[in-house]
């Protein structure tokens, strides 16, 4: 599944960069007074749909984004009858940490 995480996070993080683009233009035509609406308008509005595709299939999974930049995700799982976090970031091989649920990333041990 990790090949798969790693493709929707890039999706994630391009659309995110297009998004931010789309935002500063409209930005720039309401200073100016411009009208907001036509293309760029509807780029960002499919974009944005794109974003909430790509997150249902988190969603679906259980699988929380905690930082996209970073490509960071928990995985609930159970270790010793507790619920916990599988912690893992896109730069990682394979699943190799876990934290509770209160600790985080700063509460991170080895499997």
């Amino acid at each position: 599944m990790l090949p798969q995480i790693r493709k929707w996070l890039e999706r994630l993080n391009q659309l995110r960069h297009l998004l931010e683009r789309y935002e500063k233009r409209l930005s720039t035509l309401m200073k100016q007074g411009h009208d907001a609406g036509g293309q760029t308008v509807n780029d960002q509005v499919r974009t944005l749909a794109d974003v909430q595709e790509v997150l249902a299939e988190f969603q679906r999974r259980q699988i929380f984004i905690k930082d996209l930049e970073r490509g960071l995700v928990d995985f609930p799982a159970i270790i010793g009858g507790r619920e916990v976090f599988l912690c893992w970031e896109q730069d990682e091989d394979d699943v190799e940490f876990w934290h509770d649920l209160e600790s985080g990333f700063g509460g991170r041990e080895r499997l």
